[in-house]
């Protein structure tokens, strides 16, 4: 099973974007407040997320309350600040989460040093300062989910046949 955090995430699109991820591969999602925008059924509808029941959706009033009920077994956090490169961890744990910071921000510092050894980025070149955070959870996720050996996904498409 993989999770994915979302803290304080602040732009829908993003949002809509990693939920349609979670969606296609059976990752839970997991929200933390404030949320930059409304995630409910009416709004949800409006913007056309057709896949959003498949998501399983946790939404969370702070850190605090999301790890009171989830603990931090297994947790990465994501962010350019990191010592170590994402291909560096091992995430083949049965349970793995992946936690993201704010579009504008990132994870707090607090948290990062909290759990410095379970940080991990995504190797780009210095005159860049992030990738968009969809791409960034795609990426991190499917290798989370390559090095369990896809669990539960389809590994051939239709042109097997």
């Amino acid at each position: 099973m993989l999770d994915i955090v979302l803290v304080e995430p602040e732009i829908p699109h993003n949002t809509g974007a990693i939920a349609r991820t979670c969606a296609a591969t059976g990752a839970r999602l997991h929200l933390i407040k404030p949320l930059g925008f409304d995630i409910s059924d009416k709004a949800v509808k409006r913007c056309g997320l057709d896949y959003w029941y498949l998501v399983d959706l946790r939404v969370y009033e702070n850190l605090d309350e999301y790890f009171a009920a989830n603990g931090d077994e297994n947790l990465f956090l994501a962010t350019t600040k990191a010592p170590r490169a994402y291909h560096e961890a091992d995430m083949s744990a049965e349970r793995v989460t992946l936690m993201f910071g704010k579009e504008t921000a990132g994870l707090p510092q607090w948290l990062r040093e909290k759990y410095r050894e379970r940080c991990i980025r995504i190797p780009m070149i210095s005159e860049a300062r992030s990738l968009n955070l969809s791409n960034s959870v795609a990426i991190l996720a499917y290798e989370a989910l390559r090095q369990q050996g896809f669990p539960g996904l389809l590994g051939i498409g239709s042109m097997a046949e």
